[in-house]
C-alpha cells in the first residue's frame, strides 16, 4: 500500500487563521496536540497537518466543522456511543467509517447522519455521485444527474384524442 500523502493549501488567509484559531481553542480547552498545530511556511495558505488528542464532545473541535488538515481523536467504548457522538451535533456533511468489518460498516452507514459516508476511505469523489450535507452542512448536492436535473424543466403532456 502506498502511503504517500499530498497537502494542499487551504483556499484564503482568512480560512488558514480559522483553522489555527480552531487549534488553539483546542488547546485551551484542553486537547493535547501530538502532531503539527502550527502554520506551515511555503507558497499558499498551508497549515501543518494536525492530530489533537484529549478530546471531549463538548469541545469545539469536535462540534465545529474546522475545514483544515485536523484531526481530533476522541475515543469510544461502543458502535452505539459511536454514532451518537457523531450524530450529536448541528453539522453533517461527511464522514469516515474504517472498519474491516464491511457487514458491520453496512449496518453502521444508515445511523450516520451524513450527506457522504466513505468506508476505509476519505475525500473520494465521483462526478456520477451526489455530494452534499445535511443539517446545517450545506443546501442541495453538488455532482450526479441530481444537480443536471437542477437546470431542467420538466413538461407534462397530456393528448385525448
Amino acid at each position: 500500500m502506498n502511503c504517500e500523502a499530498a497537502i494542499n493549501p487551504l483556499v484564503s488567509r482568512k480560512q488558514q487563521l480559522s483553522v489555527l484559531k480552531h487549534i488553539e481553542l483546542a488547546r485551551q480547552q484542553g486537547a493535547r496536540v501530538v502532531s503539527g498545530g502550527e502554520l506551515q511556511e511555503g507558497e499558499g495558505f498551508y497549515v501543518q497537518p494536525t492530530i489533537l488528542a484529549d478530546i471531549d464532545h463538548s469541545m469545539a473541535v469536535a462540534r465545529e466543522e474546522v475545514f483544515g488538515p485536523v484531526l481530533a481523536v476522541m475515543p469510544f467504548d461502543d458502535e452505539d456511543t459511536a454514532i451518537n457522538l457523531a450524530n450529536d451535533n448541528r453539522y453533517g456533511l461527511a464522514a469516515s467509517l474504517w472498519t474491516n468489518d464491511l457487514t458491520k460498516a453496512l449496518n453502521l452507514v444508515p445511523r450516520i447522519e451524513a450527506g457522504t459516508v466513505w468506508v476505509n476511505a476519505h475525500v473520494l469523489l465521483d462526478p456520477a455521485m451526489p455530494f452534499g450535507g445535511v443539517k446545517q452542512s450545506g443546501m442541495g448536492r453538488e455532482f450526479g444527474r441530481m444537480v443536471i436535473e437542477a437546470y431542467t424543466e420538466l413538461k407534462s403532456v397530456c393528448i385525448a384524442h
